[in-house]
């Protein structure tokens, strides 16, 4: 029989799309105001990958990723998740997002991200709340799954979580 033992606190990362700079920057200050200090910030990239969310936002959509300083339990997820939602809610205009905020985390082995769809590659967590291994972290890189989505599979993306990853295990010798 295995021990049961306590997961070690994980590193919450979010990523954004969007059109305008100050919606961005508005989600931001909510966030920090939230979750803490931001410990990472990737430069903003195109976002090319799909066009999924040009009804909604219009074209020319961006795509950066956030994490932060403080490392959190992995059961608050569908905590977090709700709330970046209700701060979706909060910055549209007109019944339309302006932003998509997406919430999930990075442990030594992973990258999770939160859904509140369900897919046969989902867990069910709490609260409407799902759970997505979208990488795995195997021969010092993160990569990915056949149900990663495009642009998660990109190099860029990559080195970005690469990048968190680091600076969370540095945290971890820390503590």
């Amino acid at each position: 029989m295995g021990r049961i033992k306590k997961h070690q606190p994980v590193k919450l990362i979010i990523g954004f799309i969007f059109k305008e700079e100050g919606i961005l920057n508005k989600a931001k200050d909510i966030l920090i105001t939230r979750f803490g200090a931001i410990d990472y910030e990737n430069k903003t990239l195109d976002f090319t990958h799909t066009n999924y969310y040009e009804s909604e936002f219009g074209s020319d959509l961006k795509r950066t990723f956030f994490s932060f300083k403080k490392l959190f339990p992995p059961e608050n997820l569908p905590e977090i998740k709700i709330a970046t939602n209700i701060i979706e809610k909060r910055l549209s205009r007109g019944g339309k997002r302006m932003i998509n905020v997406d919430p999930g985390y990075i442990d030594m082995a992973k990258l999770i991200l939160a859904s509140t769809k369900d897919y046969k590659h989902r867990i069910y967590l709490n609260k409407g709340i799902y759970a997505e291994i979208t990488l795995f972290y195997q021969n010092n890189t993160f990569a990915p799954w056949e149900w990663t989505y495009p642009d998660y599979k990109s190099a860029g993306y990559i080195e970005t979580f690469n990048q968190i990853r680091k600076t969370y295990a540095e945290q971890l010798k820390d503590k």
